[in-house]
């Protein structure tokens, strides 16, 4: 039997708690001996910039482990969400991870997926799509890049706008049936994709449109802690045990 295909985001290290980081060091653990690969959709930093040579020390321990991973030969690939979408060198050359500072397409259960963290798809979501132009533009990157690592730091934590007293159920169901649309749609005009995957929305969702092809959401470990897998062609959610070393499935919300 082939093992799983492991698929996660939405961690934002930096910004949880502790416990967090090392339940999710137990998860990478659990994905070395059981999976195949892991595709991070997007936010496993709350903030990640690197300063040339220079990066945050701060995630040593998770960045150590992603490259154990690479290095016992499970690739892990990750795209850039609306908060770490800023990785280059230290991530691909000293890391190992396939870094997409954006969408991209790749092949999940033996079928062609689009990959997408979420923010500013489509034609609506117009504050997210202007952070994005703005904040991924050269003259920003640059500006930013002149600034003391320190200070860069400070910044960025201050404007970070990670709620870990969680946003409203409101919020992010109006975000995930946003982008559930989104997914929808790109499936209905690409009739050979198998699967769109996306972050962003911090709700665990599993949306079969018919023939077997499939939005798939990870959802978060700052509320749900889960991920998703897909063996043998057959996507799965799960919820890790942030207190445990072992997941639990789990059922996806309902459709939007």
């Amino acid at each position: 039997m082939q093992k799983p295909e492991f698929i996660v985001s939405d961690i934002h290290l930096g910004a949880v708690p502790g416990s967090t980081e090392r339940a999710f060091l137990r998860f990478l653990e659990y994905v070395a001996e059981e999976g195949a690969s892991l595709l991070v959709a997007g936010d496993l930093f709350d903030f990640w910039f690197e300063y040339g040579s220079v990066i945050d020390g701060t995630h040593f321990r998770v960045l150590a482990a992603l490259a154990r991973l690479v290095e016992a030969g499970i690739p892990v690939t990750m795209t850039g969400g609306n908060h770490d979408a800023w990785g280059g060198r230290f991530l691909r050359d000293d890391v190992g991870i396939t870094f997409h500072p954006g969408a991209f397409r790749t092949t999940l259960g033996g079928r062609p997926a689009l990959v997408a963290h979420g923010d500013g798809l489509g034609e609506g979501d117009l504050r997210y799509r202007f952070l994005k132009a703005l904040v991924r533009s050269p003259l920003t990157i640059g500006v930013f890049r002149a600034l003391h690592p320190e200070l860069g730091l400070r910044i960025a934590h201050a404007v970070s706008r990670t709620d870990l007293r969680l946003e409203s159920d409101r919020a992010n169901q109006g975000r995930a049936r946003f982008i559930e649309a989104w997914a929808r749609a790109q499936l209905e005009r690409e009739t050979d994709l198998g699967w769109v995957v996306c972050g962003h929305t911090h709700v665990p969702a599993l949306v079969d449109v018919g023939g077997g092809r499939f939005y798939l959401n990870a959802g978060d470990w700052i509320r749900h802690f889960t991920f998703a897998t897909i063996a043998e062609g057959a996507p799965s959610l799960h919820a890790w045990d942030p207190a445990g070393s072992a997941p639990h499935p789990v059922k996806a919300a309902p459709s939007a």
